[in-house]
This record gives C-alpha cells, structure tokens and sequence, in this order.
C-alpha cells in the first residue's frame, strides 16, 4: 500500500476542495453582502490590530526638478514610530488638478524600480527585464506617480540583495496583523496625506497598480479603500490553490484563515463597481493561466451582480512573471480617462 508521508499533498486537497463560505450567491442585497465581507477581510488582514498614527509628521525632504515632471520625496507617520518615504513625480506641462496612480513594487530591492532608478548590481535587468519602471510610465501616460515603499523592501527593512519579508511576517502572525494588511493600511495613509498636501492630485481619480508582490498589495488595497477608483494588478489575481497554496512563495502572502472564506475571485467582488484590469502573463509558472482565467470567472459574475459588466477586464501577455506596458496602458486608458 502506497502511504502519504507528504503533508503539503494533504493541504493542497483541502485547498481544491474548499468552496469560499462567503461568496456571494445572490441571498441577499449585493450591498449588503459587501458591506459584511469588507469588514470581514479587514478582520482577516488585522487592520484592528494597526496603531495609526495621531499625526502624520509629514517631511518634504526635497523637491527636484526633472525633465518632464517634478519630484517630490517625502516622508510620513504611519503607525506610531513607524515612517513611510514617498515619492510623487507630478507631469509638467498639465493644467488643473491630475489623477494620480499609486505604483507598487514587487519583491524586489526597492521602489527605486519603480522609479527607473538603478542603484544596486542587478537593478538595471530587474528594471528592463518587465516594464517595471511603473513611475516613469505612469508621468508618459500623463498623470501623478505615487511610489511607496512597501514594508519589508528597499528603505523599510529591505537588503541590496531584496525584499526581506520572512522574519517581519511571521512576527506580525503572532499577534494578529499581516504583512498584507501592514501594506494597505500605508497605501491608504498614504492616500490621505498626499490629497491633504498637494492640491494638484485628483482626490477623485486615484488608480493603484503593481506586478507580483505589488499587484497583490494592489489587490487587497482595493479591496478595502474606496477612494481607489481602478485597480490593475499584474501577475498577482490567481485562485489560492494554483498559486500561493500549491508552491513557494514569499511569507508576506499568507492570511491566516482567507481561503475557507474567499478567494482572490471573492475579493474582486469588493472591488466592484470600481474598475478592474487584470494583466497576466501566459506563461507565468507561479500565477498560471487556468487558475487566473478561473479567478477572472469568478470575479465577472461580481461585476454581474453589481450591475457594470464591462469594468472587468483581462489582459493577458504573452511571456511569464512580469508587467505589459505596451498592452496594458492603452486599456488603462479606456477605462480611467472615463
């Protein structure tokens, strides 16, 4: 008799054979079912746990001067004794207030990727290698970059050799919070304090987007803040049991408890109205396509039941684990310049 000494091979089983308690099936008022999932996942994430901060102590370090845009650098309280450093590239040549993107990094050495900003050996491959200068795309396009940088990366406890997540999000296990959630709640004090000090961002046209580890916190901010009005996470929306259940991934993914009640598919529903594009790469072995195009089904009967069908879409490349400009601006386009 052939015996299984295997315990991943018993956990992957009861991830396939998991069906969401809270997905919505039509029982009660849309609404009303987001209203209570919302407050779910914010459980789940520990935001209850967050010690936000009294007052914001907000630093403009620098304001520079570039070709096409200007560079503000500044720093914030988020939690009590905890800081944040920013930076917003404002286009020049715009009149009136301009939307603003919130461009997240992925696990990496830091949100000078973002900024096309080599600084440590492997940067320039990094950058080059995915379309992941997001900031330098984003002030092309024609509107505000708002790069931040995540906990765990670059500034805020990461190395020259990347992202240093594993010690910090088993820690913030022990007493309730996430890594993810940890994420959001900056991502959204980051909200409050840009629209309080620079009149010329669009408090009404925010859009948030990222690749890998940044498309996750992209989702999941989304997910919970509202002033987000489009959300455009690249290689990052995937079921739960074909992704970040099934293989190695980085420790700053896991909720405890999410999958017996949602997936990601779930999640997008507290997205809905607001717009979503979802950018894949066909080829992606840790976010593959069968459990993206599930998630996708999923996350269309929300928009369904919410009423706008086509704020969902799917853009799909046709390499692996990284971002499509090329493809992904132009829907980007379409959908936020409504």
């Amino acid at each position: 008799m052939k015996i299984n000494q295997n315990p991943q091979l018993i956990h992957h089983a009861i991830l396939k054979g998991l069906a969401p308690a809270r997905r919505y099936h039509g029982e009660q008022p849309f609404a009303a079912w987001q209203q209570d999932a919302r407050a779910r996942v914010a459980a789940l994430l520990g935001m209850d746990k967050m010690i936000p901060a009294t007052d914001d102590r907000f630093v403009l370090e620098s304001e520079t001067d570039c070709e096409g845009y200007t560079d503000y650098r500044f720093l914030f309280q988020s939690e009590e004794n905890y800081f944040v450093p920013c930076h917003l590239w404002v286009p020049k040549g715009k009149t009136g207030k301009i939307p603003m993107v919130i461009c997240l990094q992925g696990h990496s050495t830091g949100f000078h990727i973002s900024m096309g900003k080599p600084k440590y050996p492997g940067d320039e491959k990094t950058i080059s290698g995915g379309d992941r200068d997001f900031a330098v795309q984003i002030v092309k396009e024609g509107y505000c970059a708002l790069a931040i940088e995540q906990r765990n990366f670059g500034e805020c406890g990461g190395t020259e050799k990347g992202s240093a997540c594993f010690v910090p999000a088993l820690s913030a296990l022990l007493f309730g919070r996430t890594t993810i959630g940890e994420r959001v709640f900056d991502i959204s004090r980051a909200i409050d304090v840009v629209t309080k000090n620079f009149s010329v961002v669009d408090a009404d046209a925010i859009a948030c987007m990222g690749n890998s580890g940044g498309g996750t916190a992209t989702i999941y901010a989304a997910t919970l803040e509202e002033r987000i009005k489009l959300a455009m996470p690249s290689c990052a929306l995937c079921t739960y049991k074909d992704s970040i259940g099934a293989m190695e991934h980085c420790t700053c993914n896991f909720v405890p408890g999410i999958a017996n009640e949602f997936d990601m598919g779930d999640l997008c529903g507290l997205i809905a109205p607001r717009s979503l594009i979802v950018v894949s790469g066909a080829e992606d072995p840790i976010f593959p396509k069968h459990g993206v195009a599930e998630s996708v089904e999923v996350a269309r009967t929300y928009y369904q039941a919410a009423g706008v069908p086509a704020r969902i879409t799917w853009v799909e490349g046709a390499e692996g684990h990284r971002f499509y400009a090329a493809i992904s601006w132009p829907v980007f386009h379409q959908f936020f310049d409504k």
